[in-house]
C-alpha cells in the first residue's frame, strides 16, 4: 500500500461528507505552490468551508462532477464573498469570548 494513500483517502472522504451534509457547496480549486500541495477548498452557502489536499485541477473536477457541484479556479475567479464573511463572524464571535 502507498504511503500515503490512507490520508488521501480520509481527504477525500471528509470533502465528500462536507458537500454531502451542507447546502449550496461549491469548489475551489488552489494549485500547488513551492509551499503547500494543490487543495480543494470547498464553501458552503453560509460560507462555511474546508480545505483538503488534491493531485490535480483534474482530480477535483472529477469530485466535482461526482458530487453535482461547480470547481472553479481561485486564480481565475477569487474566493467568494461568503467566505470571507464567515470567517469575519468566526473571528469576531472568538474575541468576544476573550478579557482585555
Amino acid at each position: 500500500m502507498h504511503p500515503g494513500r490512507s490520508t488521501e483517502v480520509a481527504d477525500f472522504e471528509h470533502l465528500r461528507s462536507f458537500a454531502r451534509s451542507r447546502q449550496g457547496v461549491e469548489g475551489f480549486f488552489e494549485p500547488a505552490t513551492t509551499v503547500v500541495e494543490a487543495t480543494l477548498v470547498l464553501v458552503a452557502n453560509d460560507g462555511e468551508w474546508t480545505r483538503r489536499r488534491v493531485a490535480s485541477i483534474e482530480e477535483a473536477r472529477r469530485l466535482g462532477r461526482d458530487l453535482g457541484m461547480p470547481v472553479y479556479e481561485v486564480g481565475l475567479v477569487g474566493y467568494p464573498e461568503r467566505m470571507r464573511r464567515f470567517n469575519r463572524r468566526r473571528r469576531e464571535s472568538e474575541g468576544k469570548g476573550t478579557s482585555g
